[in-house]
């Protein structure tokens, strides 16, 4: 006989629905940023300097500045985001604690605002009153807007970021590794560049579900645009 699944415990199990699933933010953040940055740089660079080797060590030593700074940057991010929850969810338990006329009140409230009338509010709220655990769970969803699940860790995503951030900006270098001429280097790295945001875009398609032509087009134009104007923006300062 087959086992039965628990509906809820196979809905988790989605890719789109699991811990991994939610760096997708992470991953095209870092990856883009990575990839516009470097781009904007090692334009403004080659203009500015003959030899493919400065370029190239310049390159490499912008691509460390930043992936080190997206590192910390996520990290310090995800921590004060996780540290404003926990303080507006250890207020709420005070409020419980000590006021809880007001909370009772505050069900009422949320509950009219969906367009429940009082007679079916008033089991509900008895239920969560009679349960200070469901009671703190509906106010953090309900009142505060807060998921239960809004614990991220912060060395995690700002590993996500960092490396992100080191996988977008290397591919635009890597033709100055091979080739002498830094004008043609660079047609190559416009190349490179592109073909990196058809590849985040379909992955991000994997994981979101989404058709991959939408979603590497949107890299594209998005990812393109950006990496477009950072282009020009070195040009125009190399010349300047």
């Amino acid at each position: 006989m087959d086992k039965k699944i628990d509906p809820l415990k196979r809905f988790h199990n989605e890719d789109w629905h699991t811990p991994e699933g939610r760096h997708v933010r992470e991953f095209v953040f870092g990856i883009n940023d990575g990839l516009v940055t470097t781009v904007g740089f090692i334009a403004g660079v080659t203009g500015a300097l003959v030899s493919v080797k400065l370029v190239l060590m310049s390159g490499m030593a912008e691509i460390l500045a930043g992936t080190i700074s997206m590192f910390f940057g996520s990290f310090l991010a995800t921590r004060s985001q996780n540290e404003f929850y926990q303080k507006e969810i250890n207020r709420e338990k005070r409020e419980i604690r000590e006021n809880p006329s007001k909370e009772i009140e505050e069900i009422y409230e949320i509950y009219e605002g969906k367009g429940f009338t009082k007679e079916e509010i008033d089991p509900i709220a008895k239920r969560l009153i009679s349960d200070k655990k469901n009671l703190l769970d509906f106010m953090i969803q309900d009142e505060l807007n807060i998921s239960l699940d809004y614990y991220e860790k912060p060395l995690k995503n700002a590993s996500y970021t960092g490396l992100s951030f080191l996988a977008g900006g290397i591919p635009p270098l890597l033709p100055y590794f091979f080739e002498k001429n830094s004008v043609v280097a660079m047609i190559y790295a416009i190349i490179v560049s592109f073909l990196v945001l058809v590849l985040t875009g379909t992955l991000k398609s994997r994981i979101t579900k989404t058709g991959w032509l939408k979603s590497s087009l949107e890299m594209v134009l998005i990812g393109g645009s950006a990496a477009a104007v950072g282009f020009i923006c070195g040009k125009f300062i190399s010349l300047v």
